[in-house]
């Protein structure tokens, strides 16, 4: 019996470890064990995701745009990049469709664990015009029927109107506007509205009938992003970190799409409502278009090019009269997936932050590690007080589990003698042990399910350290100056490998040769993953150790079990 609860606690534990090794390989672009990796495809190879079928007979919003550019204008008008600033974004946008191509994050540095080494202390940039690493937000205006004129797209240059393109000293917003030419008789004038310490843009489209007769255009809002994983430079990512489109709907609520599946032709999401909002999601960061309106809109996902895929939101607008205006304010989030502020933004927006299937014991963990850090002002120690208080909520199941490997370290010397004594009558063995059990009172299983009740609690507490983007760039002490990348000096995976090793002195020794020697050689093996995980993570497991063998010593002293 006590080989079946070593053996399942050594299971659970490695599952476990297996299970975030994979997530780890998928979230760095390495291919999964369960599943092969997606492949890259073609333009020419792809099929329309969900929801493809509507206007322009399912081809995609940009296949779609391009072509009607192309032919309303037979040659090529050169663009220019108009570049803004504030105090937390630098950004890129393009005359041509007036859409946002490059965007830097003022406030993190690519010095943590997804930064090449040219990277070192470089802004994120989230989106990007580098051909391998495209990643833009469009926006346009659609014919209802394909028959009809063009009408200004995301392929239209438009027309910068004066203004300021730096947020100055003592100013809260800076408006920058974009109007295109008339095409289809209709202008659209497009403005953008940053604010001071904010990652959200208002996004105002105007679409102005500048013809004879009444017209009901569709305005289409996109995401185009390269198909690579985000998480690169490390060993090893986040086990839950998504990366790839999302599409949310009140009635589907949040949905991600793979982009295998889109490229497969299997993209399984929400195709109408009449709310919702659409995002690209990756770890730590994310960019989504969100429109308040009830207005009719479509949802579609389509791989746009060589690894080169796309989300957008297609709305139908109300007929607009000749010489009238008719305006859709919407917001651009592009930032970093800092939960509470995301919840407030739109309904369920907070879910690009990926806890998995336990997201339901993550999030209030969170919100705890997030008010410890309010209190203490270090999210190192705040990693230790919320372990400290885990612990002492756990207290009473530890104490169990404890005294009962307590009592089983105590009676060991009397089973591996009975052992050795009746090795070949197994039954006899067998029956003998459990008249030990009887009369010392141990449960060979005692120690078994209080680890079992705390597991689900601690995976997500690991998960939790690993989605935070608070992590990047966060200071513990001394040498620790970034908690989501790994200990510089290896200082804490030694501490972690050396308490572990403490542990399992403390622990019962199995009566079987062969199983002693495995309970030292696995704590050994794992403990050679802590030293590529995120500073934070090995120090939630070094504090989580330390707690743990105080509390054994403890109670095998009050046992009066001698080491």
């Amino acid at each position: 019996m006590s080989d079946l609860r070593r053996a399942l606690i050594w299971g659970l534990f490695t599952l476990s470890l297996v299970m975030l090794w994979d997530g780890w390989n998928k979230s760095n672009g390495r291919p999964s064990i369960f599943s092969p990796p997606p492949a890259v495809g073609t333009a020419g190879a792809a099929k329309g995701g969900a929801g493809d079928q509507g206007a322009q007979s399912g081809a995609g919003v940009a296949a779609a745009t391009a072509a009607a550019a192309a032919a309303s204008a037979p040659t090529v008008v050169a663009s220019e990049v108009v570049h803004v600033s504030t105090d937390v974004v630098s950004a890129t946008l393009d005359t041509r469709g007036a859409s946002l191509v490059e965007l830097d994050l003022l406030r993190h540095q690519e010095d943590g664990p997804d930064a090449a080494p040219s990277d070192a202390a470089k802004n994120v940039r989230l989106f990007s015009r580098k051909t391998a690493q495209v990643y833009q937000a469009d926006s346009g205006l659609l014919a209802a029927l394909s028959t009809d004129p063009a009408l200004p797209n995301h392929q239209t240059v438009m027309t910068l109107q004066p203004g300021p393109l730096k947020l100055q000293d003592g100013q809260n917003e800076l408006t920058v506007v974009f109007e295109s030419p008339e095409a289809g008789g209709v202008r659209l004038r497009k403005s953008y509205v940053f604010h001071r310490g904010d990652y959200n843009v208002q996004v105002r489209h105007e679409v102005i009938n500048a013809g004879s007769t009444p017209l009901a255009p569709q305005l289409y809002l996109q995401l185009v992003r390269h198909g690579e994983l985000a998480s690169k430079g490390s060993m090893f990512g986040a086990p839950s970190a998504f990366t790839g489109p999302a599409v949310y709907t009140d009635e589907a609520k949040y949905q991600k799409v793979d982009f295998s599946d889109i490229q497969k032709g299997k993209a399984s999401h929400a195709a109408k409502a009449d709310n919702g909002w659409i995002a690209m999601v990756q770890h730590y960061f994310a960019s989504a278009w969100l429109v308040a309106d009830k207005l009719p809109r479509e949802f579609r996902t389509r791989i746009e090019g060589s690894n080169l895929y796309s989300v957008s939101m297609l709305l139908s607008l109300p007929s607009i009269a000749p010489g009238t205006t008719y305006v859709v304010p919407a917001q651009l989030y592009a930032g970093p997936q800092e939960e509470y502020k995301l919840a407030a933004l739109a309904p369920g927006l907070d879910l690009v932050k990926d806890y998995g299937w336990l997201a339901i014991l993550a999030k209030p963990l969170f919100w705890l590690l997030d008010k410890l850090h309010g209190l203490i002002g270090n999210w190192g120690w705040a990693i230790v007080a919320l372990v400290v208080m885990l612990k002492a909520a756990f207290y009473g199941l530890n104490a169990s589990a404890y005294r009962s490997m307590g009592k089983m370290k105590a009676v060991n010397p009397r089973i591996t003698e009975l052992r050795e004594r009746l090795k070949d009558k197994p039954q006899e063995m067998q029956q003998e042990m459990m008249r030990i059990y009887r009369e010392e009172k141990v449960n060979p299983l005692g120690g078994c399910l209080p680890i079992v009740v705390q597991m689900p609690v601690f995976i997500a507490l690991y998960w939790v350290l690993l989605s935070a983007v608070e992590m990047r760039n966060a200071p513990w002490i001394f040498w620790v100056t970034d908690l989501s990348a790994k200990d510089p000096f290896y200082v804490l995976p030694l501490v972690m490998t050396a308490s572990t090793l403490l542990q399992t002195w403390l622990n019962p020794t199995p009566p079987d040769p062969v199983q002693a020697k495995m309970m030292w050689a696995m704590p050994l093996v794992f403990s050679v993953m802590f030293f590529f995980f995120p500073a934070g993570l090995v120090l939630y497991w070094v504090t989580n150790n330390l707690l743990s063998i105080l509390q054994q010593w403890l109670i095998n002293r009050q046992l009066g079990i001698k080491h």
